[in-house]
């Protein structure tokens, strides 16, 4: 199944969007998680991760993303969460919430540690169809994101940028926001073309991207 991108009219987009729904009405659940390399599951069905800086809402946006509001665990202090977490998304496609990059007062070995697992992944597993990349719509992109992306670039990961928290940042500073990010996508061949911009407290842009998961699906 082809994505947003490439829909050729409004019908073409509210299938994918309708495709997207019913996919993330069915049940989601946790199955795994990993801490180590060498602790990774089987590949099998196809898998989309969730990467990005630690406090960016990635644990929020997947639990707004299958409806379910404690699904993929939010942690009150950034840079706890040191796994890969698995979940099964209705035997179509694997969501895979990743440790966060970037937090300041980890200790060093404590990001090399989780982060190390975090990009083995990203490098070597096969059944990754795409890394949703989320970057906080209201700050600027961090050097962290920025050495994300050519990792993924490299590598030829597939990525795709999402914006967060779209609902606290004002109408001018969202636009230029998404101008850098469309520019960013534009400068790395591994990345999709279509930033999304979304709010896990209004719901904006979850109906796309769960849209563009489906196209993904098994």
């Amino acid at each position: 199944m082809t994505g947003l991108a490439e829909a050729r009219n409004d019908e073409e987009r509210a299938e994918l969007i309708e495709a997207g729904r019913l996919l993330f009405a069915r049940p989601c659940n946790f199955f795994y998680a990993a801490q180590k390399s060498d602790q990774l599951p089987e590949p099998g069905l196809p898998e989309v991760a969730f990467c990005g800086r630690s406090n960016v809402g990635k644990s929020t946006l997947v639990n707004a993303l299958v409806g379910q509001k404690a699904l993929a665990r939010v942690s009150q202090t950034p840079g706890r969460t040191r796994q890969l977490n698995f979940f099964n998304l209705a035997d179509r496609i694997v969501l895979v919430d990743l440790p966060g990059y970037g937090y300041a007062k980890a200790s060093k070995d404590m990001q090399r540690d989780w982060q190390g697992v975090m990009f083995d992944y990203l490098r070597g597993r096969p059944n990754l169809m795409r890394v949703i990349l989320l970057l906080d719509a209201r700050v600027e992109t961090k050097s962290s994101d920025r050495a994300a992306m050519e990792l993924m670039n490299v590598a030829a990961v597939a990525f795709q940028i999402v914006l967060t928290k779209a609902d606290d940042v004002g109408p001018v500073k969202l636009a230029a926001r998404i101008k850098e990010a469309e520019a960013l996508a534009r400068e790395h061949t591994a990345a999709h073309p279509l930033v999304l911009v979304t709010s896990s407290e209004t719901g904006q842009g979850i109906a796309e991207l769960r849209a563009e998961i489906a196209s993904l699906a098994a």
